[in-house]
This record gives structure tokens, sequence and C-alpha cells, in this order.
């Protein structure tokens, strides 16, 4: 199930609650696909009580006589443009926007939530050239295959934990025995954190793509490059996009 949602929903229909609590949009989204359009346009308050249920994958809704947990499970997909006027950093067309409006349109999303998010990946236009080009590409059934075989040996990775189904779900404990590296490894990964000034948790979501890298590539254990592509994702840590 994919849901989309525009940004005039309000933080109690996306995240639940009300006088007789109920589930909200990210709980319908249960096992499923949330993706929000336009992300910097959404309320920041919209935005932030999106934290904790990205992070335990349930909602509680607490009222004076009772407190409720509603599944929260979902895979969260956003799409925004890097400036108001979309041509920040475009390779052919100016942008429009001045420095200070740039900055205030990317400090509405914050640097705690960026950081629950694993993948960050920037869409430049694609030339007509490369439209038109006939050059044979990797089928889809093949990736599917892929990705297929990864899910199975996460699946028998973690088959003798309760409730922990892939790498996603791993916690800190569990992480430090799946996710080992080498001493290449890890002066590449202690590199990336001092130069974009990551944090804990973009740390252990960084090992936990790149063991993902590393079962769509069959290899048993993580590689140097596995880490380097995991870091490439996480392009909106840099300076200037903390909220």
């Amino acid at each position: 199930m994919v849901s989309t949602y525009c940004n005039t929903i309000s933080d109690v229909a996306l995240v639940g609650g009300g006088g007789n609590p109920q589930p909200g949009e990210i709980s319908l989204a249960h096992n499923g696909v949330l993706f929000l359009d336009e992300l910097p346009e959404f309320k920041r308050t919209v935005l932030e009580v999106m934290r904790q249920p990205m992070e335990e994958r349930k909602v509680t809704i607490s009222r004076a006589k009772v407190s409720m947990d509603f599944p929260a499970s979902f895979m969260f997909l956003a799409s925004m443009n890097p400036c108001p006027c979309g041509f920040y950093n475009h390779p052919d067309k100016d942008c429009t926007c001045s420095p200070i409006m740039v900055q205030r349109y990317l400090n509405k999303i914050s640097g705690p939530l960026l950081d629950r998010i694993d993948l960050h990946v920037e869409v430049t236009p694609v030339a007509f050239s490369e439209l038109s080009n006939k050059q044979e590409q990797e089928k889809s059934y093949m990736v599917r295959d892929r990705v297929i075989a990864a899910r199975a040996i996460q699946e028998k990775r973690f088959e003798q934990q309760v409730g922990i189904y892939s790498n996603a779900q791993m916690g800190s404990k569990l992480l430090k025995e799946v996710c080992e590296i080498d001493a290449t490894g890890q002066h590449l990964l202690k590199t990336a954190m001092e130069r974009l000034n990551l944090s804990a948790r973009a740390y252990d979501r960084i090992l936990k793509v790149a063991r993902t890298i590393a079962d769509l590539a069959d290899a048993s254990h993580i590689q140097p490059e596995h880490l380097a592509e995991a870091i490439q994702y996480r392009s909106l840590d840099r300076e200037g996009w903390a909220g």
C-alpha cells in the first residue's frame, strides 16, 4: 500500500489522536509506504511529530485515563526541491533565490528528522541525450531478484530474533554483532563522521545501509566500497541543511 498526502494535513490527522484516540495516516500506512510530496511545504510541527514513530515504529497516544499504542512500521519516502524556485545547483539554469531564501527553505527540515531518513538522493535533470540513449539497461526483474535474495539473507540472519526481519530493524546491540567492519572501513567511517559532522544516529544508519548493500552484492562482510556507497547517501547531512 502507498499512501500519499498533501501539505495541508494536520499533525493529529497524520499521527493520530483526538478526544477518542484514533489512528492517524502513518498507522494506516503500517507495513506500506508513506509518501510526502514537497516536504518543506508541510508545517514543521507536523513533520516533527513523525520523529518518534519513525524511530520506534509505533505511535503512543496518551490521555488522562488511557494510553494507546498504534503500529506505525512504514517506509517513509519524501521529495523536495533544493530551493523555492527549484534551480539551486542546477547545471544549466540560474537560481533566482537569495542565500537567505534558500537557507530558510532548507531549515524547514530539521536535522533530527533528516537523521532518521536512511537514503538522501539528489536527482539532477536528465539530458535529452540520455533519454534517447538506446543502451541496454539492467532489467527490472534482475533488480527484483537481487532484492528478493537480499531479503532472504536477512530473514535467515534474524530468524532467532523476535520481531526483527530486516537490517533496518536492528537495535544498537545487534548492530555491533552484525555490522563488523575492518580497519580500512573504520578509518573511512571515522573520516566521514568528522568531515560531515554526523550524529550517532547517522552512524548507525550508515552501517545498516552498508550491510544491506553488502547483502545485495551477496557479500558475507561489509567491504569499504559498501561503506563508501552508504556514506554517499548522507548528502543532506552536510553544512547548510540542518534546521
